[in-house]
């Protein structure tokens, strides 16, 4: 990241003496050709608020030099012309009309290349993983001097371990072979914090990758090589809070620049009083404005400078790594209005652009009302596509550990299907078994190595984009309590490891087996029409047999999905599907290869089978 470091002493009256100093000018440099042509530049420096700045370069003016609370603080308004040419100009600060340092800015050309920013849709399946917990690829980054923390211990979940950006880049090759599309890391801006500042939600420099990972440079490296083998990127993005050692926390430009409190208070973390027509606006307000906890302080989304910060800083970092979509941390703790406004405006610059939004909910209305439309009379459009739909997660694991009944068990995943009609397009809902903040999914079905199956055949069959939490497909397990060995480590990714997971030969046989399911299913799914585009049609579970297809036009080609989680192989006579299935005779399995006949279908115990139809 660009800094300048400029020291004088300047004289203002008499004897009297005023320093200045220059630290940073945010965004670094930007971009011609941008959809709204105005753009802010946030000034930080010791009492830079003291200078006359100006600038004169063809197709920009200077509309405003606003200063704020803090005489650290300047914020330039700028309009860009439509004909502004790429290139560099000299923003100069001036004190009693005397120059006293420059910032060389720049304008850079916007890249139409073909292959970036593509969008994330259902075609897509995604793997997450976190940066400092699957591979070490560099190890000169492990331990940078001058950060606040400095300890290595891959014996601790709290601790770095010293996974990196270059660690996935060794590995795109073997996320191709298992058939990852997409790619979705946990933040990778810098996060210098005093403990547990791997996670990356705390971030202290929204402009820079985090030095143990790498640099912007090596991270734009990444997305294009993710793209020159045919995957693409999504970045996690945090609107709501920051780390307490953020740059600009330690010296606020204004008092209201995060949310303030007489004494410190907590979100209550209850989404309904957002949605909720009888909350009390106390409700509310502690819900939206209280912090996540006291290291994260909660930024006030209703100042519009704090709003110009992080569009901005959002759009720059798409235009300048080509990212394909966004993942937006805890997005019901924020400003509806703002985030609303701020959907509107990435759309305006990146149509292409996937947006989904961390929706940590209870229920399908719930999660529906943070959605785009206005399909639950919320009144206003959120413009958010898509949302981490909880509870198909939590429909899967009732259909797999639950007991039949009414509304349980295999009918809870019906049912919270059923209620896709609260979603203007249930299809851009990301769906997942598990992720850093959950227990893993093979530990959450007791081991159970059929249920495992019946999961992933479902999780990657289902409408919506699936996402896959790293090493699930090798069977890593734990609970995320009490000792968060959720985030363990990718055996394989450091140098000694005992194992490499990574390759056939370091994994068990049930550890293959599960890669090949996986593999086998993700890469078929990349031919399937069906599943990359078409629609879905459920029937009502009957004899603990819970029966979907996902289908286009024509009956070829069609995918045909029958869970039987009973403990015993039942029979399933077609007949009742024939609205799916006229003129089909055979069907082929697609984990298996093999054909078979279509009339009636042997349905072993606790299994997913995937057809395709013939």
């Amino acid at each position: 990241m660009k800094k300048i470091f400029i020291s004088l002493l300047i004289l203002l009256s008499g004897t009297n003496l005023f320093a200045q100093k220059l630290e940073r000018i945010e965004p670094m440099f930007w971009f011609t050709g941008m959809h709204n042509p105005k753009l802010q530049l946030l000034v930080h420096g010791e009492n830079i608020a003291k200078s006359t700045v100006t600038l004169t370069y063809p197709g920009i003016k200077l509309v405003k030099v606003n200063q704020v609370e803090n005489p650290n603080y300047l914020f330039l308004d700028l309009q860009l012309s439509a004909t502004a040419k790429a290139g560099k100009f000299p923003i100069d600060f001036s004190v009693n009309g005397k120059k006293i340092f420059s910032y060389t800015y720049e304008l850079k050309t916007r890249d139409k290349n073909a292959g970036r920013i593509q969008g994330v849709t259902q075609k897509d399946f995604i793997y997450l993983l976190m940066p400092d917990r699957f591979s070490n690829g560099d190890k000169s980054n492990d331990v940078v001097q001058g950060l606040t923390e400095t300890a290595l211990n891959r014996d601790s979940m709290y601790y770095r371990h010293g996974g990196d950006i270059q660690g996935v880049i060794n590995h795109l090759d073997y996320l191709k072979d298992l058939g990852i599309t997409t790619i979705w890391m946990t933040p990778e801006v810098e996060n210098d914090m005093q403990q547990a500042s791997y996670h990356g939600y705390a971030v202290t420099d929204h402009y820079k990758i985090d030095p143990r990972y790498g640099t912007n440079e090596l991270y734009k490296k990444y997305v294009e090589a993710a793209h020159a083998k045919g995957m693409k990127v999504i970045k996690d993005i945090v609107h709501n809070h920051i780390g307490t050692n953020h740059w600009f926390f330690k010296d606020l430009p204004m008092k209201n620049w995060v949310h303030q409190w007489p004494k410190y208070t907590q979100t209550s973390y209850r989404d309904q009083a957002v949605m909720d027509t009888h909350a009390s606006a106390a409700d509310r307000k502690k819900m939206l404005d209280g912090w996540f906890v006291p290291s994260m302080p909660d930024l006030n989304q209703n100042n519009p400078y704090v709003q110009n910060y992080l569009t901005q800083n959002h759009i720059w970092w798409i235009e300048y790594a080509g990212i394909d979509g966004l993942r937006l941390d805890t997005y019901p703790y924020n400003d509806p209005a703002y985030m609303a406004d701020w959907a509107i405006k990435l759309k305006a610059e990146f149509p292409n652009l996937s947006v989904f939004g961390e929706t940590f909910v209870h229920g399908v209305a719930n999660q529906a009302y943070f959605t785009e439309g206005n399909t639950v009379n919320r009144g206003f459009d959120t413009h958010l596509p898509g949302i981490t739909d909880m509870a198909v997660k939590e429909g899967i694991y009732e259909a797999l550990n639950g007991k039949n009944g009414w509304t349980d068990g295999i009918n809870r995943l019906y049912d919270v299907v059923a209620h896709d009609f609260l979603y203007k397009d249930p299809t851009k809902n990301c769906i997942a078994l598990d992720n850093h903040d959950m227990s893993r999914f093979y530990s959450v079905v007791n081991e159970d190595f059929d249920k495992y199956k019946m999961g992933m055949a479902i999780l990657l069959t289902m409408r919506g984009i699936p996402q896959m939490y790293y090493g699930t497909e090798i069977l890593m397990k734990n609970f995320s309590d009490p000792d968060g060995l959720v985030r363990s480590d990718f055996p394989g990714g450091w140098d000694g490891d005992k194992k490499d997971k990574f390759i056939a030969d370091g994994r068990t046989n049930k550890e293959n087996e599960a890669f090949n399911f996986v593999k086998t299913l993700a890469n078929y799914r990349k031919k399937s029409a069906s599943l990359q585009t078409g629609k879905l049609m459920q029937f009502v579970p009957e004899d603990d047999i819970y029966v979907y297809f996902r289908y286009n036009t024509t009956a070829k080609g069609t995918v045909m999905v029958i869970v039987n989680n009973a403990e015993k192989e039942k029979t399933l006579n077609t007949d009742r599907f024939a609205e799916r299935t006229l003129g089909i005779t055979t069907a082929k399995n697609v984990i298996s290869g093999e054909s078979i006949s279509f009339k009636e279908i042997k349905v072993p115990a606790k299994t997913t089978l995937v057809l395709e139809l013939n």
